[in-house]
């Protein structure tokens, strides 16, 4: 068996994290469930996942549920990368072997934690059941981010 490279060691942790929150989602409506994991600079992994509501303008999605938990724990800037896996809901758990990625929503709320820590956020997106993942730089999924520069305060 091959060595995993020391970046997929922690993808693959993050993924495991983001399937753990993933049992948790709430997605009633779109029986779809997706799960995060950010890790912070100091090693601390924060989950998240999705949370909808009947009035679907109100949903949560797992990225952003992980990076608000990190806000308020006053961590934003220190998100060096997230985990991501989702897939419908099915009766033993995520159903799907395509990775997903996050929205537009969250590429953007990411770039935010991205430019308060003046890195380029790592993105592992993986398949419902975790086996197939790919690694990604946010700037690679956000070009041409707006970000706070955008607004004259870099």
């Amino acid at each position: 068996m091959a060595e995993l490279a020391l970046e997929d060691v922690a993808g693959r942790v993050l993924v495991d994290h983001a399937l753990e929150a993933a049992r948790n989602a709430h997605a009633p409506y779109s029986r779809f469930g997706v799960g995060a994991a950010l890790l912070l600079e100091d090693g601390t992994i924060v989950p998240g996942t999705n949370f909808e509501n009947a009035s679907y303008g109100l949903s949560l999605c797992a990225e952003t549920v992980a990076l608000a938990a990190a806000n308020v724990a006053g961590q934003l800037r220190h998100v060096v990368a997230i985990g991501i896996v989702g897939g419908a809901i099915g009766p033993g758990g995520l159903i799907g072997d395509v990775p997903i990625y996050p929205c537009g929503r969250c590429r953007q709320m990411l770039n935010e934690a991205a430019d308060l820590g003046r890195r380029d956020i790592v993105i592992y997106c993986a398949s419902a059941d975790g086996s197939v993942m790919r690694r990604h730089l946010l700037s690679e999924l956000l070009p041409h981010a707006f970000g706070p520069g955008d607004l004259g305060l870099a």
